[in-house]
């Protein structure tokens, strides 16, 4: 595979999928930077740098900080959440255009995600539970007025996702979380009697539907696919053209505690990780607050998710909800559920500012307390679909199905300073910048690496020193550009 200048060194760890711990800070062993060499990974703009090893370094004595100097100063004693895994969603889209391509690059494309040598080691994924915008049509698991759900059968993902999945997990080592989400119920259980344009989940199937969750999990994992856990519903304030459906933050609390939570018990099925809200970080706190302060309903919550697309039109993404949420229920996990650029160009596959927007959010809402980030579809074609409903997006990878090739975004780039080198089980290190122009988040490995992300979202360079302790080292990062220190 052509993956411009990877320079992969297997000073990774492969960690356990455990959960992760509370983000309330903790006293670790210490850790010294003495005799430990920098090693400075890039991808920047205008240049061919591309995840390209461009420096070894090291450490040295430092004075005093100085007011004109930018400085970011990471303090290994202090210690938050417990990482837990960076990754993507197979969907129906995905796992077409993967069909189109060609042995060879089949293996290419499964290596640059899921390998963490080779490509940028993934460690978590998400599919949908039947169909979604990014699929070619609307299906459903059951025929029509099937309240018992005798007829359902997930014999439309054998085509295409099923066989993708399985080709991810052995890619990934032999297991990978993945979660599941649900973007509508089927038509007859709706008040619209449609699977697009919002509508409501009706009463008298909440039982019917909380036992549709646990027959798309047993058989997906009679296909040797486990599946880790769900959320509850897909923007559930979102009213679309594509499948949709709408829950308040008491229907869909109702909802958990009254049907799902009880029939997945029922089902054998209550070690799964139960995810609620799955929406964008506005509404966050409301939902989340409404939900977790009953006792009945919180019981069965493992963590809450959100997107970051409507919090994204303003000046400010609201990164400050997921303190509160941190703050407010610290044994609850934040999670990263999905996120993507829209309005897709073909032009802009090497649109930096495409890739910015993953930067800023994952440093972000990682020094909030976030222990998860999953993007959304992992493969597109030519057309930023296929998409029933003409919702084209862009996706770190692109297949040129006209000519076979696939096309790496930096978006694909600025994922893997994080998920190639922070492996699941690190934990989150107290990390500051005294210039707002830089933007940074630190991990400890649990095999003794320390990784710092840095970013720089400016026109013009910058020469900063990252201090720990009395000790320092001095980089410069170019403009528009990504920098990951491993040591």
């Amino acid at each position: 595979m052509k993956i411009h200048c990877l320079f992969w060194g297997a000073l990774l760890l492969l960690a356990s999928c455990t959960s992760p711990q509370e983000d309330t800070p903790t006293q670790t062993t210490s850790f010294s930077v003495d005799g430990k060499t920098v090693t400075v990974y890039t991808t920047a703009d205008s240049t061919d740098l591309r995840l390209t090893q461009t420096a070894t370094t090291a450490f040295e004595p430092a004075e005093q900080p100085l007011e004109t100097e930018v400085g970011i100063f990471v303090n290994p004693s202090k210690t938050f959440q417990t990482f837990f895994g960076i990754g993507g969603a197979v969907t129906d889209a995905s796992a077409e255009v993967f069909a189109k391509l060609s042995p060879e690059k089949q293996e290419e494309f499964l290596k640059a995600y899921y390998d963490k040598e080779e490509g940028i080691g993934y460690t978590l994924a998400r599919t949908p539970i039947h169909s979604c915008d990014f699929s070619s049509g609307s299906f459903t698991y059951v025929s029509d007025e099937d309240k018992a759900l005798g007829t359902f059968s997930i014999d439309h993902d054998k085509t295409y996702r099923l066989p993708l999945i399985k080709r991810v997990i052995k890619a990934a080592g032999g297991e990978i979380p993945l979660y599941a989400s649900p973007w509508s119920p089927p038509p007859f259980m709706k008040s619209n009697k449609n699977m697009l344009q919002g509508g409501k989940l009706l009463p008298e199937f909440y039982d019917s539907w909380a036992l549709y969750y646990a027959k798309f999990i047993q058989a997906y994992e009679n296909e040797g696919i486990p599946i880790w856990g769900l959320t509850i519903q897909n923007e559930p304030m979102a009213t679309q053209r594509w499948e949709s459906c709408i829950y308040t933050a008491e229907e869909e609390r109702d909802f958990l505690k009254n049907h799902l939570g009880p029939t997945l018990e029922k089902e054998g099925l209550g070690d799964k990780k139960i995810i609620v809200w799955d929406h964008n970080r506005d509404l966050i706190n409301h939902r989340t607050n409404t939900i977790m302060e009953d006792p009945d309903a919180a019981k069965y919550v493992w963590g809450v998710g959100f997107h970051w697309y409507e919090t994204w039109t303003g000046s400010d993404p609201m990164f400050v909800n997921l303190d509160n949420i941190k703050e407010s229920y610290p044994d609850v996990n934040l999670v990263f559920t999905e996120g993507c650029n829209e309005r897709f160009d073909a032009a802009k596959y090497q649109y930096f500012p495409n890739a910015e927007r993953y930067g800023r959010s994952m440093i972000n809402d990682f020094n909030q307390g976030t222990v998860a980030w999953t993007d959304w579809n992992i493969l597109l074609d030519e057309t930023g679909g296929p998409n029933h409903v003409m919702n084209l997006c862009f996706a770190p990878v692109h297949a040129d199905t006209q000519t076979g090739e696939l096309i790496y975004t930096p978006t694909y780039y600025y994922l893997g300073h994080f998920s190639k080198f922070v492996r699941p089980g690190a934990k989150r290190v107290s990390t500051v910048c005294s210039r707002s122009h830089l933007q940074s988040t630190s991990f400890l490995n649990e095999d003794g690496t320390m990784v710092s992300v840095v970013m720089n979202a400016t026109d013009t360079p910058i020469t900063y020193k990252m201090y720990i302790g009395p000790k320092a080292v001095e980089q410069t990062i170019r403009p528009h550009a990504m920098q990951t220190l491993v040591y």
